[in-house]
């Protein structure tokens, strides 16, 4: 066992419960962990017998692009896209991340966490 991790991956994207953030946008970041057996691909050296990092890095993309009001929707479609996608992953853990949201103050980030 193990885990693969992908972290600070940075998106702009339009999500958020404002209009105006669905217009004008905002960064977003969002970090990834996939537990999985790491044992075969090591003695292997097969791309085949591992958890392709590329190919959760295109699934979270493809969720980024599309527009939604709550970053709890975000994670879970996530998370719904890489069990339906990919095989080898036992538990996963994202992590979006609002840059700068619209709070009333200097707020850094919004960060939700889910896992399954």
């Amino acid at each position: 066992m193990g885990l693969i991790q992908i972290e600070g991956m940075e998106f702009y994207a339009f999500h958020g419960h404002f209009r105006e953030e669905q217009i004008v946008g905002s960064r977003f970041l969002v970090d990834l962990t996939m537990e999985t057996d790491l044992e075969k691909p090591a003695e292997s050296d097969n791309l085949r017998d591992a958890v392709n990092y590329q190919q959760a890095y295109k699934l979270i993309k493809v969720q980024m692009e599309q527009k939604s009001h709550l970053l709890e929707n975000i994670a879970s479609r996530i998370l719904d896209a890489l069990y339906s996608e990919m095989t080898g992953i036992r538990k996963a853990t994202v992590k979006v991340s609002k840059m700068n949201p619209p709070v009333g103050g200097r707020v850094n980030c919004v960060s939700i966490v889910m896992e399954r």
